[in-house]
């Protein structure tokens, strides 16, 4: 039975009596409910809404508990602890009569942040086609919040939600990091896991930090008292509808035109030029072209690939596409982050020549087909490669000037303590056993704030759920964007010193992932293994187990020592070393004048001994400092990756 909610009933005594008798029924919040998971071992709050004075009794795990509600009509009743275990009843009564089924007592855990906390299993099918068929845990739990936002202060309630246990087709749907960090856990103490996702992608870490979390950001405090001014805020909006809708409007699209369609089979195309899959049209001749390119190719489909489901994938295009297959619409995505794997239906392909036509949309920066991916046609056991080259023909060109003049008016997703507001502040009555957290990738543009905002945030987090120790864990970025081959500074690698610094707060933990990302996505694919990484921090950080190694080498001090500095890591584990058995890489060294060049770096027992020919006095170091330190391979000999790091900051 799914927790039912009563409105309020009015019972009029007569028609022609004026005064009402009124009374409202026991309302739950949304995360208590069937299926729930409830933290083990801890006081857990059970809490809701009724009519005034009135009196609800909660009957749970063989104890009964009363309370009576105050004048706002709420009510909270706190349980005694329970053992790991279920499946539990939970019994509420007020006037009406609650029965709550399925109920499980384990650990629960609050995973936040932005696309790649947010990445479910469903985009990562291919990848995990085996984990998801084999996904038969029902100990594993999953709640999902969807994207709301408050600019006026925190709410008590989410929508309506439900839990959801990890089975091939639920499981879908599961953050693909918390799920992959739940089932690790779940291996090792086969106790019942919970997890309750918030995530939004593209958010900032201020949007989740609640307005009290920013007593030192006076200038964050201003803007969240200016954005509970509606008119404001509605001000600001109309005047960037308004300027947006002066902006020159783009022509329709010459492939569209009726009766001449470019993904018509039977188009003839006639000025069309060549062009490379995969690959930026603005580095095959068309320049700074911001519009609509359809590109165009007749594909050769022997007999064993027709009448049976077929597979198209289109790596990652800048921005947005349209898939058509022999003059019918076979795939659309709207943005540019998720890799196309578009499904074709038995009877698309036909035996011989199939007209394939892509229409490509770029608003901005470079557009087509990014390198490094999977372009390829799958059917039964045969595979086509789709690489290399089609036709292309411009079908639209937008205006740059338009565009740069335009407005986005106030986001509210992107304001400060907006999403805190909507999808944390509710849960905070919640019970948890720690937090899991993956952002960092929109605060890169101010990423030495981040220094500050990430303990900030942590601190916050702790208050508002009332667990000064609460377990906070969190993932490095990864490495990401075009590989430098000279030393050079890097935001990213300031957001990540940022929240290797983070460390010094106590029961904290940090998943290294310099080596789990993709030069060209910013999503990249191998989300089991930043779970697993997740999943042994937590070891040790949330469920304090002495022995285990939960992370790579960690950087401590430094020694200099003639023309050589010492260094010394924690978390060396069984010893270090390097992961390809090549020499150490991505060691740089300067002088007084911070003047970086590559150095050469030796693993010594349980120290690395860096130097440089060119540089006698040496004074600072350092390792991996870049967006994408490809090569980086510095790790301890339990498998994990040390964290970039610098002695110049």
């Amino acid at each position: 039975m799914r927790n039912t909610i009563w409105l309020c009933i009015v019972l009029p005594a007569f028609f022609s009596i004026v005064n009402n008798s009124a009374f409202c029924t026991v309302k739950l919040p949304a995360l208590v409910g069937d299926s729930m998971i409830l933290q083990r071992d801890s006081k857990v709050n059970i809490w809701g809404w009724a009519d005034k004075n009135e009196t609800v009794t909660v009957s749970f795990a063989g104890k009964k508990y009363k309370t009576k509600t105050g004048e706002d009509g709420k009510w909270k009743i706190v349980l005694a602890p329970v053992k790991a275990g279920g499946p539990y009843t939970m019994k509420i009564d007020g006037t009406n009569h609650i029965i709550l089924s399925n109920i499980l007592i384990g650990d629960v855990w609050f995973c936040s942040g932005q696309s790649n906390m947010v990445h479910q299993m469903i985009l990562h099918r291919e990848r995990y086609a085996d984990e998801i068929t084999k996904a038969n845990y029902s100990a594993i739990r999953h709640f999902w919040i969807p994207t709301l936002t408050d600019l006026q202060g925190p709410r008590d309630n989410l929508p309506t939600g439900f839990w959801k246990s990890a089975n091939p087709n639920d499981v879908l749907q599961f953050s693909a990091v918390a799920y992959f960090f739940a089932k690790a856990v779940y291996e090792k103490y086969h106790v019942p896991i919970g997890l309750i996702n918030a995530s939004v992608g593209g958010t900032p870490i201020e949007a989740w930090t609640s307005e009290e979390g920013f007593k030192d950001f006076p200038s964050i405090i201003s803007t969240i008292a200016k954005n509970k001014d509606t008119a404001y805020v509605n001000g600001v909006n109309r005047i960037a509808f308004a300027a947006n809708a002066k902006r020159p409007q783009p022509r329709q699209d010459k492939g569209l035109l009726a009766g001449k369609q470019w993904y018509d089979p039977n188009y003839i195309s006639i000025g069309w030029h060549n062009i490379n899959i995969p690959g930026y049209w603005e580095d095959q001749g068309i320049k700074d072209l911001d519009g609509a390119v359809w590109y165009r190719r007749e594909i050769d489909v022997p007999v064993s690939m027709t009448g049976k489901p077929a597979k198209v994938a289109l790596g990652r295009i800048v921005d947005a596409d349209f898939l058509y297959v022999n003059g019918k619409l076979a795939g659309n995505t709207t943005y540019m982050y998720p890799q196309r794997r578009y499904m074709l239906a038995a009877g698309m392909l036909k035996a011989g020549k199939n007209v394939f036509v892509i229409r490509v949309l770029n608003n901005t920066g470079k557009g087509g087909f990014v390198p490094d991916k999977p372009y390829y046609l799958a059917a039964g056991n045969d595979t086509l490669d789709l690489k290399g080259t089609w036709q292309y023909k411009v079908g639209e060109v937008y205006s740059r000037q338009a565009a740069l003049a335009g407005s986005s008016g106030i986001s509210a997703q992107n304001q400060p303590a907006a999403l805190y507001n909507a999808m944390a502040a509710p849960v905070t009555n919640y019970t948890i056993k720690g937090i899991l957290w993956y952002q960092g990738e929109t605060n890169v543009n101010n990423a030495s704030q981040y220094k500050k905002l990430l303990p900030a945030l942590i601190t916050d987090w702790r208050n508002k759920w009332k667990q000064p120790d609460l377990p906070f864990l969190y993932v490095q970025l990864p490495n990401f964007q075009d590989v430098q081959y000279q030393p050079a500074e890097s935001e990213w690698a300031v957001l990540r010193e940022a929240q290797l610094q983070a460390l010094s707060i106590p029961n904290t933990g940090m998943a290294v992932a310099i080596d789990l990302g993709e030069w060209n996505d910013i999503h990249p694919d191998r989300k089991k293994e930043v779970g697993e990484r997740l999943a042994l921090a937590a070891l040790k950080v949330a469920y304090k187990e002495k022995d285990v190694v939960y992370s790579g080498p960690i950087y401590r001090s430094s020694e200099i020592e003639g023309d050589k500095i010492i260094l010394t890591f924690n978390n060396i584990g069984s010893g270090l070393m390097t992961n390809d058995g090549e020499e150490l890489n991505r060691f740089e060294m300067a002088g007084a004048d911070k003047k970086f060049v590559w150095a050469t770096g030796k693993i010594e027992g349980d120290k690395v001994v860096v130097r440089c020919d060119s540089i006698s006095n040496p004074v600072y170091v350092r390792y991996g400092w870049a967006d994408n330190p490809d090569g980086a391979n510095l790790y301890n000999k339990d498998g994990l990756p040390a964290s970039p790091f610098r002695t110049d900051n």
